[in-house]
């Protein structure tokens, strides 16, 4: 069995992370779950989450919507 994350299997730890931050989104601007995961999947936060070599899925979804959220108001 093999136990190391890498590229090619990465994406089964990414909805649970995606889950949870939506969550957190859809609190904070009362807005749809869809447009939440949609915002989540366009952020810079998530093209880092998502390349294998950061070990940025290291992180817990409460860090990820911290970096997310300090990403969103650096661009406002």
């Amino acid at each position: 069995m093999n136990l190391n994350v890498n590229q090619e299997n990465l994406y089964l730890f990414l909805p649970s992370k995606v889950c949870r931050m939506a969550e957190m989104l859809t609190e904070e601007k009362n807005i749809g779950i869809p447009e939440a995961v949609k915002e989540i999947y366009l952020s810079d936060t998530y093209k880092i989450l998502e390349d294998e070599s950061t070990k940025l899925w290291h992180w817990g979804p409460v860090d990820l919507y911290d970096n997310m959220t300090r990403e969103r108001e650096q661009k406002e």
